[in-house]
């Protein structure tokens, strides 16, 4: 009977030790699926990130082309960024836009096709989108005078 007890006390300290080892195995398991799943939804975040970045770029860009599509045309000969009266006007940026930094640049003309017999111009015009003070979005257009 002694010689039972002392082979059962003999597994049972071998078992701890098995288990001691299939814990650090399975807490081994556990911290690489932790840190693949992490990393997973890091990047996530980061797409989500650049995706709603570049969809408030494209909106400020378009409605910037839109206002001034329906403002009175400025030669380019005559355009001062200085004076309101020979520019462009930039729309007014939402506050959640501006409070994130983001900024339109409206650049000086560019003369595309001119005659000045006929006082036909066609002109470029840049519209450089920018958070933070870096460059997201330029959009070029087209703008004919009537």
């Amino acid at each position: 009977m002694a010689m039972q007890l002392i082979r059962l006390v003999r597994q049972m300290k071998s078992e701890q030790g098995l288990s001691f080892i299939e814990i650090l195995v399975g807490l081994a398991i556990v911290a690489v699926v932790t840190t693949a799943f992490m990393s997973g939804m890091t990047t996530t975040f980061k797409g989500i990130e650049v995706s709603q970045e570049r969809v408030a770029a494209e909106s400020l860009a378009k409605s910037q082309i839109e206002y001034i599509k329906v403002q009175d045309y400025v030669a380019v000969a005559d355009y001062n960024p200085g004076d309101p009266a020979n520019r462009y006007e930039p729309i007014d940026i939402p506050a959640d836009l501006l409070s994130a930094g983001y900024s339109i640049e409206i650049n000086t003309p560019q003369i595309v096709i001119s005659s000045n017999e006929t006082g036909f111009e066609l002109q470029s015009v840049n519209v450089t989108v920018k958070r933070n003070e870096q460059g997201k979005l330029i959009i070029t257009f087209y703008k004919l005078n009537d």
